[in-house]
């Protein structure tokens, strides 16, 4: 099971617990399969609970769902609205997981489980995400909802995680960015490719990413293409203040050496004062 798949699973099973005890006796044995009728709702929430831990997805959305119908706004809809949730979540099922949250959010939103809902929304988005070669829409979804759930619930795990999600998602748009600029360069366009790469180095979520030390380098490509040496060689002085050990500004030396340029930061660490910081420290 993925890490982020076992976490939802985690952070569901307290809710699920506690709604067990409010009947401990009902849902026992084998029952037969879902009939659409009036049934005890205890008896129609623990079936779909039992259903969920053996991992029968579809089963149990069918069980809660008719808790849903049957009950609404009650405690019971409540809880079973997040098992949905986390059901459709685990069957792949990210639309119909996001559908839930958003009726969640709408019904409950100063629920203690709210920030489960919107945490569980920005994760369907975040674990869409395709590679960079593709739309980034499920990026940028991902983005705005964890920044969302950041902002919400600042302090909590909720927020923690999200945090770490966010460097993920930026580097993977910052990489699209580079994707493009190199499309632009091998297609002769050096303006459009320097736009994308100067995309990266000016977005201050993108300068933390992996991308910002190749981003430089091949802005230092990009304007001795287009005859602006001077330009090269401050690209060329940023990189190596900030990445004096990478091999991009190892490559950006020998190039800027050959157009007989010198850049602010040398292989002996030396450095002029102008020179600007990407990374902290």
């Amino acid at each position: 099971m993925p890490a982020f798949k076992f976490r939802a699973g985690l952070i569901l099973a307290t809710v699920a617990a506690s709604a067990l005890t409010m009947s401990a006796c009902a849902g026992r044995g084998d029952r037969p399969r879902l009939a659409y009728e009036e049934r005890p709702v205890e008896a129609l929430y623990n079936t779909g609970y039992q259903r969920l831990q053996s991992r029968r997805w579809a089963d149990a959305i069918d069980y809660f769902q008719e808790v849903e119908r049957q009950h609404p706004y009650s405690e019971w809809s409540r809880r079973a609205i997040l098992m949905q949730i986390y059901a459709y979540y685990q069957n792949n099922n990210y639309a119909e997981a996001i559908a839930a949250s958003d009726r969640f959010i709408q019904l409950f939103p100063g629920n203690p489980s709210a920030p489960y809902a919107f945490y569980m929304k920005a994760l369907c988005n975040f674990e869409q995400i395709t590679d960079v070669g593709r739309d980034q829409g499920y990026a940028q979804a991902a983005l705005d909802g964890l920044r969302d759930v950041q902002r919400r619930y600042p302090g909590t795990s909720y927020a923690s995680d999200a945090a770490v999600k966010i460097d993920m998602v930026n580097d993977q748009l910052a990489g699209k960015e580079m994707a493009i600029g190199r499309y632009y360069q091998r297609a002769g366009q050096p303006l459009a490719a320097l736009n994308r790469y100067k995309a990266v180095i000016d977005n201050e979520a993108y300068q933390r990413t992996s991308h910002t030390p190749e981003a430089l380098y091949r802005l230092v490509e990009v304007n001795l293409m287009l005859g602006l040496k001077e330009e090269a060689t401050r690209n060329g002085s940023v990189l190596g203040f900030n990445y004096p050990g990478s091999p991009w500004y190892a490559e950006a030396y020998a190039l800027l050496s050959e157009e007989g340029r010198q850049p602010g930061v040398t292989p002996t660490g030396q450095r002029e004062s102008w020179l600007r910081r990407i990374i902290p420290g």
